[in-house]
């Protein structure tokens, strides 16, 4: 599978698939990838390996766009709030930002069709408030010892929760977003930007076991995709990794203990966590990389860029504002409430 790290590029209220050509956005988003991202753009039309010119994802080829709902710390001596930091997945060296997969087939022979030109999509419901109705592969992961320790299974298994953390996490909390692996095979969006997409008939899409000792079968590797969505995409997921460390201390938590986290999105549960893509490789750059079987972060058929060069890719906001990085807010960025 392919595993790398993408930088921060902005984060900004802005949401170009949600909310096109606005400019201040109901709710805070960290955005990773190409330096062609702005408040409106138009799927095909607007080409972003041609509009870009760096990257903060590992490879070059990739200027595509991926973006998740920001996290806040929310002091309840005066309920002001600070942005909660990113920091750097195991063996990923990076600023801020998130890990992006994308997992082909562990079979040896199945195929996947990577995605096109113009193509996004939208990961989990950001009104989502409990457990009920959740969404499939949004979950937290608390790393109880310091250095990712345990690390646990396949996302979203093992002691793995739909809702924030309840407990303090040595190590951080490492939220998922795992995204549908059928397409229709005609539609680039919809509406609701999930339609033309579907997850695949079970819980986790790939058979997750990195070195196979037998034979995997269709059914373990894959699922079923539904006849309408037959087309079999590469799985799609992002980890980020928040620095919940700073607020371990009881005196900074809420009277009562519950724990005092908030998505920008006035989410202080966690169900309502959700991340969007648009794909913006260049030519067939994915499609060449995914029938390699390219490992982790080097791949002998894609560009790979320094670190440093991710890194030193930036773009300023389009909605300036302070977004939680120095004084403390008042409220959530576009005075969003918890609800």
């Amino acid at each position: 599978m392919m595993r790398f790290g993408c930088s921060q590029l902005v984060v900004e209220r802005l949401d170009p698939l949600v909310n096109p050509g606005v400019v201040g956005t109901p709710h805070t988003h960290q955005i990773v990838g190409g330096n062609a991202f702005k408040a409106d753009m138009k799927p095909v039309d607007y080409d972003l390996p041609s509009h870009a010119n760096c990257t903060t994802c590992t490879f070059s080829e990739d200027l595509s766009n991926y973006w998740t709902a920001a996290l806040y710390y929310r002091a309840p001596q005066n309920g002001t709030y600070k942005r909660v930091q990113q920091f750097e997945n195991g063996g990923l060296r990076q600023r801020g930002g998130m890990t992006v997969y994308y997992i082909a087939p562990y079979d040896g022979v199945s195929n996947v069709t990577a995605f096109t030109p113009g193509f996004r999509m939208l990961a989990g419901n950001p009104t989502l408030r409990g457990a009920q109705g959740e969404s499939r592969g949004i979950c937290h992961r608390c790393f109880e010892g310091a250095n990712f320790e345990p690390f646990g299974g396949a996302p979203c298994t093992g002691n793995d929760t739909t809702s924030l953390p309840n407990h303090f996490c040595a190590g951080g909390i490492r939220t998922q977003v795992t995204f549908p692996t059928c397409w229709d095979g005609v539609n680039l969006d919809s509406p609701d930007h999930q339609s033309h997409v579907a997850y695949a008939t079970i819980p986790f899409e790939p058979y997750f076991e990195p070195f196979p000792t037998r034979p995997i079968t269709p059914e373990q590797n894959r699922g079923q995709c539904p006849a309408s969505h037959p087309v079999k995409l590469p799985q799609l997921m992002f980890e980020v990794m928040f620095d919940t460390r700073p607020f371990n201390d009881k005196a900074m938590w809420n009277d009562d203990g519950g724990q005092p986290f908030v998505f920008s999105m006035g989410d202080a549960t966690g169900h309502g966590n959700h991340g969007d893509y648009m794909f913006g490789w260049k030519g067939d750059s994915l499609q060449r990389a995914l029938n390699a079987r390219c490992d982790n972060d080097h791949c002998r058929e894609l560009l790979r860029q320094t670190d440093e060069q991710a890194m030193a890719c930036r773009q300023p906001q389009t909605m300036v504002e302070d977004v939680g990085d120095g004084d403390w807010l008042e409220s959530l960025p576009g005075g969003v409430e918890i609800n």
